[in-house]
C-alpha cells in the first residue's frame, strides 16, 4: 500500500472534496492511501513552499508560490509526471488562466483543482438599486450608504490594488516586468481605494475574505464588497442570508472586470513516489465526472470550464458560476518570481497604513515601486 501525506487549506472548499475522493474504495483497490491534513488560510497564503514539500507528498498551493518552488527545486513538473499531451488537454479544458497561472520557467507545477478570482459580493435584499457594474457606481453607493467594504486584511489590500489597476487598463508588471504600475493609472487607483477605505465599515476591516462573507451573511451593515474572493457556499447557504456574486467592477461599460486570480492547485513534491495509481487518481480529479459532479457536490469550486456553465451546477449554487465566469476568464495573473509573496505582504501593509494616514498618491506609488523592485530577483518572470 502506498501511503501519501497531503496538505490542503482549512475550509470546506479546500478540504471536503479531496477527503471524500481519498475515501473512495477504488483507491484502496489500487493500493493507494492519501491522508489529507489542513493548515489555516493564512498559512496557505504565506508558508514557505519548500518547507511544506519537505514534509508532504502532495501540497495544495497558490500559483504565486511557483517561482519560490522552482527556486527551491521542491516540486515535480506536470510535464514530467503526465507528459506534454495531457498538460495541453488540461489547458484547453480549464477556465481562464487557472492552469496557465502555474506555468513558470517553461513548465507547469500544479494541477488546477480549484478556480477562483475576486468578484463582487452583494446583499441583493438590502440594495435599493441594481448591483453596480462600474467603479463609479461602487463609489456612489459607498457615499450614499457607508456600507461598501474593501477587502484589505492580509495580502488583500495589494491584491485589490492590482485588480483595479487591471480594470483601469494597466495590468501590473505586464507591459514592463520591472514596473509595477504606471503613475497615470496608479494615482487614480490609489485615490479610489483611499476614498472607499475611509468609509469601509470598521466591522470587517481586519477580516479575510471568509470573514467578510461570514459577516455579510449574518449582519446588515455591509451591502457590497466590490472585490472579494468568491466562495460558492455563501451563494446557497444552509443558514444566514444569501450573498449574491457578480462580475468584478469595470471602469467603463464593456471594459475588463479587473480581478486578480486566486484558486488552488495540487503540487507534487519531489519526495513523492509517482505510481500509476497516483496518476490515475490525480487525473480523475481533473475529469468531467469529478469537476462537474463530484467536486461541486462536496463543497469544492471546480476549475473545468464546462462546470462553470453547467445548468445543474448553477441551479444548485444560486448562479454563482455563470454570474462570475467572465471575470474568471479575464482574471489578472500575478507575478510569480521568487520574492513576490514577501512583496505582496509588505505592499498590503504599506497601503493600509497609507489609507489610515491619508498619504498622498505619488509618495505611496514610489514606495510600492521601490518595494516591488527590491523583491524582484534578477531575471524576473521566465
Amino acid at each position: 500500500m502506498q501511503r501519501l501525506k497531503a496538505l490542503t487549506w482549512d475550509h470546506p472548499r479546500g478540504y471536503n472534496a479531496l477527503a471524500a475522493a481519498a475515501a473512495c474504495p477504488e483507491l484502496a483497490e489500487w493500493g493507494l492511501a492519501i491522508g489529507w491534513e489542513k493548515q489555516p488560510l493564512e498559512g496557505f497564503e504565506s508558508h514557505p513552499i519548500a518547507d511544506l514539500c519537505a514534509r508532504y507528498d502532495l501540497v495544495v498551493l497558490d500559483h504565486p508560490h511557483v517561482g519560490e518552488a522552482l527556486a527551491g527545486n521542491c516540486l515535480r513538473s506536470l510535464e514530467d509526471v503526465f507528459g506534454d499531451v495531457t498538460v495541453q488537454a488540461l489547458e484547453a479544458e480549464s477556465i481562464g488562466p487557472s492552469l496557465r497561472s502555474y506555468r513558470f520557467g517553461g513548465a507547469h507545477w500544479a494541477l488546477p483543482l480549484d478556480a477562483a478570482t475576486q468578484v463582487m459580493a452583494a446583499r441583493a435584499d438590502l440594495l435599493e438599486a441594481p448591483v453596480p457594474e462600474l467603479w463609479d457606481e461602487v463609489v456612489a453607493l459607498s457615499r450614499t450608504t457607508g456600507k461598501v467594504a474593501l477587502s484589505l486584511a492580509g495580502p488583500h489590500a495589494a491584491l485589490s490594488f492590482l485588480s483595479i489597476a487591471a480594470a483601469f487598463g494597466d495590468p501590473p508588471a505586464e507591459t514592463d516586468p520591472e514596473v509595477l504600475v504606471s503613475r497615470h493609472v496608479g494615482r487614480p487607483v490609489y485615490e479610489l481605494m483611499r476614498d472607499l477605505a475611509n468609509r469601509s465599515p470598521r466591522s470587517v476591516r481586519d477580516r479575510n475574505p471568509i470573514g467578510i462573507l461570514d459577516h455579510m451573511a449574518s449582519n446588515d451593515d455591509v451591502v457590497l464588497c466590490p472585490l472579494v474572493y468568491g466562495y460558492v457556499n455563501y451563494a446557497a447557504p444552509e443558514t444566514g442570508h444569501q450573498v449574491a456574486f457578480h462580475d468584478a467592477p469595470r471602469r467603463i461599460p464593456g471594459g475588463r472586470p479587473g480581478s486578480t486570480l486566486g484558486g488552488t492547485g495540487i503540487g507534487i513534491s519531489r519526495r513523492c513516489e509517482i505510481t500509476p495509481a497516483l496518476k490515475e487518481h490525480l487525473l480523475w480529479l481533473m475529469s468531467r465526472e469529478a469537476q462537474v459532479d463530484f467536486i461541486p457536490a462536496h463543497d469544492g469550486q471546480p476549475s473545468r470550464r464546462e462546470a462553470w456553465h453547467d445548468p445543474r451546477v448553477n441551479a444548485r449554487w444560486g448562479g454563482f458560476y455563470e454570474n462570475t465566469a467572465d471575470t474568471l476568464e479575464q482574471a489578472y495573473v500575478r507575478p510569480r518570481h521568487d520574492g513576490y509573496i514577501a512583496f505582496q505582504r509588505k505592499a498590503s501593509a504599506l497601503l493600509r497604513q497609507a489609507f489610515e494616514d491619508g498619504a498622498p498618491a505619488d509618495g505611496v506609488l514610489e514606495s510600492l515601486q521601490a518595494l516591488y523592485a527590491s523583491h524582484r530577483k534578477a531575471g524576473g518572470e521566465r
